[in-house]
């Protein structure tokens, strides 16, 4: 079963089970494929998905933090509900430790040694990690290292 069918499988359960909030969110995700998938012409293939969901996630935590500042508590406790369920569709992030293991490799291998150096080893190691490196951890975890 492919990503999107496991989604949509998922969709179908959770209005069964007369789940709102799932089911909206699920659908809005869907939609969101989608047109994603109409727009490029092609099928989507599951890491454009996995990154179309990283999106999504981001602007649920940066929505929940506003409405937290707000004192929305009502609709903070929607996207928190939301995010939720997003974030069980993305692999688990890699630890902190592994991460800055995954680090300290690539530093060697490529050689960066300093602070200025940030922009030309991000990508080796967001794309090292295989998806599943919170990008703002490591780009904390270098910064540290080089300084």
């Amino acid at each position: 079963m492919d990503f999107i069918e496991k989604i949509k499988a998922d969709m179908y359960e959770a209005m069964k089970k007369k789940e709102k909030i799932k089911t909206g969110t699920l659908r809005t995700l869907l939609a969101k494929l989608k047109d994603k998938q109409i727009n490029s012409g092609k099928v989507l293939s599951e890491s454009e998905c996995l990154n179309l969901i990283k999106m999504l996630v981001k602007q649920r935590r940066e929505s929940y933090v506003m409405y937290e500042k707000a004192n929305r508590q009502d609709l903070a406790q929607k996207e928190s509900a939301e995010l939720k369920i997003l974030e069980q569709y993305l692999p688990k992030v890699m630890s902190e430790e592994k991460t800055k293991n995954l680090i300290i490799k690539l530093i060697d291998e490529i050689g960066v040694t300093d602070i200025s150096q940030i922009g030309k080893i991000m990508p080796h190691i967001m794309k090292n990690g295989g998806g599943s490196i919170d990008g703002k951890m490591a780009n904390k975890i270098l910064r540290e290292l080089l300084s």
